[in-house]
Formats: C-alpha cells, structure tokens, sequence
C-alpha cells in the first residue's frame, strides 16, 4: 500500500468555479431530465422577459418557440417587447453564474441569483455544443447580435460571435438555444406552466409555437400591477456574520447613524436604545466595534420591539387580476379571491394571495402554486403551499375530501416576498417556515368560506326548483280530484295552484340567493381577516 504525504495530497487541492460546480450538478438548477430541462429554459427566458417588461412598465408580449431539430434535440426561442440590453451588459448577463442585478435589491422580482439564464446557456453547451445566440435592441434602429458560450473554468464568456444589424426601431431581446429535451404535453409541460403563467399575469400575451400546433394565451387586462419599491434590509432578518460584514463596509461614521441609514424603519431613538442596551456609545466608529460588542448588538436587536418592514417593496396580483386571470384561462361556474395583509418571516416582508375556481370547465380537483408570479410545477410535496392544502378539512366547507378537496375546484395560492425561501436552486418549491404555513391556511380558509356559502345557495336553489316542478307535475291530477270534491272546474283549479307554485317560488331562483349569499359571505371573510390580521 503506498502511503501519501500531506505535501502530497495537497497538490491535488485546487478551487472550482461556480461554472464547473453546476455544469457537474445540473439537476440543482433543474435540468434533472430530459422533460424538465425543456421547460427550465423557457421557464428562465420567460420569467426574465416579464421583470423586464414589467419594470420598463411594459405590457408583456412574449412569443415562444419550440422546434425539434432531431430525436431529443430541440431549438428553442423566446423573445419578447422588453427595454433591451446595453451592448456592455450582454455578455455578463448571459455568459457569467452569479452575475445579475437582483440579488442584493431587496424588492419583489422574479429572479433572484444570477444563475437562471446563464445555466440555461451552460445546459445548452454541454448538451448540444453550440453557442447560444441573443438578439437585443434597446430600440435606436441598432439590433446587437452575439453567439456566447461560457468559459466553465474561469466563469467567463466567451463570445463567439458579435455584430451590429441595422433594423427597424425594435426594442426587446430574443434569444435562442440548442439543446437536448424531450417534448410531453402533460400537467408538468411547458404547456401547462404557459397556461398558469397566462393566469398570474393576465396582462401579457403569450404565443407559444409549439411542435404540435400554436396556441395563444390572450391578455385579459390592460393594467399592470404597481411596481414594487426597493427597500433596506430590515435588522431582524441580519444575522451576526451578515452585521459585521455591514459594519465594515459602511461609510457611517457612528454606529448610531449606521443602524438608522442602512437599515429600514429605524429611528435616532431605537438605534440609541439598542446601543444602551447592547454597551456601547451611539459615536463609536462602527470599524472600532469588537467581535464581543457585535454579538451584543445583535442580542440587543432580538430584545428591542421593532417597526415590521415597509410593505411597498411588495407587488401583490390583488384580488381583481386573480379573478381575471382564473376565469379567462378556467371560465369556471364561481370564481372568487382573498389577498391576505402583508407580514414578516426572519424580517423579509410577504404576503398570500389565494383564488378558488368552481365548476363550469373546470372537471377535476388541481391547485395551483405561485412564488412571485412564477408557477411552481415540480416538487409540490416538499412544498409550504402544498402542506397548507392537506391540513384544511375541506369537508366543512361543502366538499367532499378531507386532505385534499374532491371536486371539480381549482385552488391558487401566490407567494409573494422580497426574498423567496425557496428549497433549492431550481426554486420549485417553497420552504415550510411556520408563519408561512400559518398564512397560507388563513388566507384559503377565508376563500373556502365564501365557496361554501355559494354551494349552499346553489344547493338551496336546486331543493326549490326540485318542489316546483313536483308541484308543477301533479297539478293537473291535484285540480281533477278537488274538481270532484268543490264542483269547480279543474282547469280553473289548476291555474291557480300553477299561479300559486309562481307566486310561492317564481321570484327565489339560485342566482338571485347565491349573490345575496357572497355578500354575506364577504363581510364575514373581511371581519375574519381583519380579525386575524
């Protein structure tokens, strides 16, 4: 047996890039088969297409290509009517892990790494060997074209190809990639997240042209939702390694103005209380403070009573866009909707967002789950939003199914933060942190009340018109057999029971008494969230 030394096996160390780390582990970014790597990528190119548009204050119009090449090879294309992209920005965006401008904004956005269209262009290569080509105008009559693949060694790009087009004033980015898949139109299909995109986002326009025909997914509203504001980290959600780090950057030059300028709702008066209470004078230079006096501030923090983060950072559907998005892709027998008050998880603000759709098209149970707009089809159940649904007893509610409703109902639950705790990298399924959980049963309990008032109403017209018609029916023998005991002439007699029947249940038809019903039904759901709230 040969024995190494130290000095050995230290010449084998050597570091890795992001690029080499993922390019072994793909299945962390989503690309773990052949189906699902298809809809990673459009799933990456079509979420950035609608932050994009959505912050240029936009309406979306993406279109979305799938071609097969050869047996499990695939051209993909996306493009939409965004801003565009600087010339300088093109390569890093889409040849460089990590590299992005949403990680450290602290407001809702879609993306949240860096990572999700450069893996896409990582899988591309290594699947296919071809570069990605990206299309990109920012609508001056210029349109930028780059064929780009990414240096794994060293995360870099490398750029194949560049030149300039002259087109007509254009403004978007189109990209398009080669790459192994396999195309299935089933519940976890592209398809299928296309049609549950067209629900969260009722205000964009999406064309698929798909390998089996084109389907278009028309926009239902004209308006888009507010644009969220980007907000301070808030000192609850920073830990001690995350404070001293801060503290170290700043360009405060006391520790009180450090805590009141680089973090969100904090006063001259709290920042001086958490310095008595943490030992140390409000002046000192916050690159004075030791290690001991960092951990006292942050035990400080933990006992101080603090403001909830703004809320503004948020860009809630709301209950209108739900409802619009639901019926237009569903058209459902009854819709409604329930926007839950924002609150706190580790000092990120959320807030639930939860829609039923009842009946009409709509054959069978399915629920439906959202993270920032974004559906989530894969790993449901590690999943916080999944956990809610089977803790309901969907029975007092008027529908059969005690985990899980049975019936054709179709339950929406949106997700929406400045920071999704998202389980993976691949962002498929929402971690289980108990004021989540508890949020999420709040808000489909307050929408599951309205829909059992609705079926009781439904259920009540159907035991009304059930005795009309049986009254209806025997009328006739009812007004021969009284003709024989009064002398009075049975047709007569039967005109007025039928007048009678009208009188007594004529005016009282389901519709009528299921729209009184939602009424009361709203106020009695609004009483409960403010309660809860």
């Amino acid at each position: 047996m040969v024995v190494k030394t130290a000095h050995e096996m230290a010449k084998e160390h050597r570091a890795i890039s992001i690029s080499e780390f993922f390019e072994k582990n793909r299945h962390l970014l989503g690309y773990d088969n052949k189906i699902k790597a298809l809809l990673t990528i459009i799933k990456e190119a079509v979420d950035n297409a609608l932050d994009a548009t959505e912050e240029a204050r936009v309406l979306p119009d993406i279109y979305v290509k799938i071609e097969e090449l050869e047996k499990e090879k695939y051209k993909i294309v996306i493009r939409d009517n965004g801003p565009g992209i600087v010339k300088k920005q093109v390569a890093n965006i889409f040849g460089k892990l990590l590299y992005g401008s949403k990680f450290h904004k602290l407001r809702q956005s879609r993306g949240q790494q860096g990572i999700g269209i450069s893996g896409c262009v990582l899988y591309s290569q290594l699947t296919s060997g071809q570069p990605t080509q990206i299309l990109t105008s920012t609508g001056d009559g210029k349109t930028h074209k780059y064929r780009i693949k990414i240096d794994v060694k060293h995360n870099e790009p490398m750029i194949e190809e560049s030149q300039v087009i002259k087109t007509d004033k254009w403004h978007g980015v189109q990209v398009t990639f080669v790459a192994e898949g396999l195309y299935r139109e089933h519940k976890q299909s592209v398809i299928e997240y296309l049609k549950q995109v067209a629900i969260s986002n009722p205000y964009a326009n999406i064309v698929f042209d798909s390998p089996t025909g084109k389907v278009e997914f028309s926009r239902g509203v004209q308006v888009l939702p507010k644009e969220p504001d980007e907000i301070k980290p808030h000192l609850y959600g920073v830990e001690i390694g995350i404070l001293t780090r801060m503290l170290h950057d700043t360009k405060a030059r006391t520790i009180q103005t450090f805590l009141t300028s680089e973090f969100s709702r904090i006063g001259s008066l709290t920042a001086k209380k958490i310095c008595e209470d943490a030992k140390i004078d409000p002046r000192t230079s916050p690159r004075k403070l030791t290690e001991e006096d960092v951990k006292n501030i942050s035990y400080a923090v933990k006992e101080t009573k603090l403001t909830k983060p703004p809320t503004d950072c948020l860009s809630p559907l709301g209950n209108e866009l739900i409802k619009n998005g639901l019926k237009k892709e569903l058209n459902p027998e009854w819709v409604d909707a329930i926007s839950r008050p924002p609150t706190v998880y580790r000092g990120w603000p959320f807030q639930i967002e939860v829609g039923i759709a009842y009946g009409g098209s709509v054959a069978e149970p399915s629920f439906m789950r959202f993270a920032n707009k974004v559906p989530l089809l894969y790993q449901a159940g590690d999943c916080a939003i999944t956990k809610s649904i089977t803790k309901i007893d969907w029975r007092r509610y008027g529908l059969q199914g005690s985990k899980f409703p049975e019936a054709p109902v179709v339950i929406f639950v949106h997700l929406c933060s400045v920071w999704v705790p998202f389980t993976s990298e691949s962002k498929e399924s929402i971690a289980s942190y108990p004021v989540i959980i508890k949020e999420i049963k709040l808000g489909l309990q307050d929408c599951a009340r309205k829909l059992s008032l609705y079926l009781s109403g439904v259920r009540k017209a159907q035991m009304i018109a059930e005795k009309k018609r049986i009254f209806e029916r025997y009328a006739g023998e009812t007004a021969v057999a009284l003709e024989e005991l009064t002398g009075s002439p049975s047709k007569q007699i039967e005109e007025n029971i039928l007048k009678m029947v009208e009188k007594r249940w004529g005016e009282i038809n389901g519709e009528e008494d299921t729209e009184e019903q939602r009424g009361e039904g709203q106020d009695r759901s609004q009483a409960n969230t403010e309660h809860n709230g």
